[in-house]
């Protein structure tokens, strides 16, 4: 099967540590060690998935390494490196109603303060001052533009993010 739909990647398998079955980890989560507060994982590439239980996990250096239930030698965590970690979306925290995770903005669209359609959220960048929106343009966009960059700064930028409308009202210039 291919990378379960209902599963979000967090991190990613890294090369065999010693030889008792651990494995470096790369974490995508803002706080490295917040990916083991999730548990169990779906580990896969391509068509293989399955899911694994932590059993271990330890910093080493500036990195994670971890130890996984039935994974008790090299060999065997060998076959596991550069496999993507996925959780389901259940296991993230809930969020109060005035944040949101980045995943729940891809795919809502951004109209600005006068009305104007500016286009479709396609995934978002982080910088180091604040996140920014990356806006796929409509096909007859009246400025010809095709992807738009608008800033993620709530009061300034962002007006509102209404998740049951699937809509973000931005108080930004269309032509820009």
């Amino acid at each position: 099967m291919a990378q379960p739909e209902d599963k979000i990647v967090v991190g990613r398998l890294g090369a065999v540590y010693g030889i008792k079955g651990w494995l470096k980890v790369s974490s995508f989560t803002d706080e490295p060690e917040n990916i083991f507060s999730y548990n169990p994982w779906t580990i896969g590439k391509g068509k293989l998935w399955q899911t694994v239980n932590i059993v271990e996990w330890r910093r080493h250096n500036k990195g994670l390494i971890v130890k996984l239930e039935d994974v008790d030698v090299r060999e065997k965590a060998q076959l596991l490196t550069g496999m993507d970690i996925c959780v389901s979306p259940e296991q993230f925290p809930e969020l109060s109603e005035d944040e949101f995770y980045w995943r729940d903005l891809v795919g809502l669209s951004v109209v600005n303060t006068t009305g104007y359609n500016m286009g479709t959220v396609q995934s978002l960048l982080e910088t180091g001052s604040n996140d920014v929106l990356v806006v796929k343009a409509n096909a007859n966009d009246a400025f010809s533009i095709n992807e738009r960059l608008i800033p993620l700064v709530e009061d300034q930028v962002i007006k509102s993010i209404d998740l049951d409308a699937k809509q973000i009202t931005v108080d930004w210039d269309a032509d820009f």
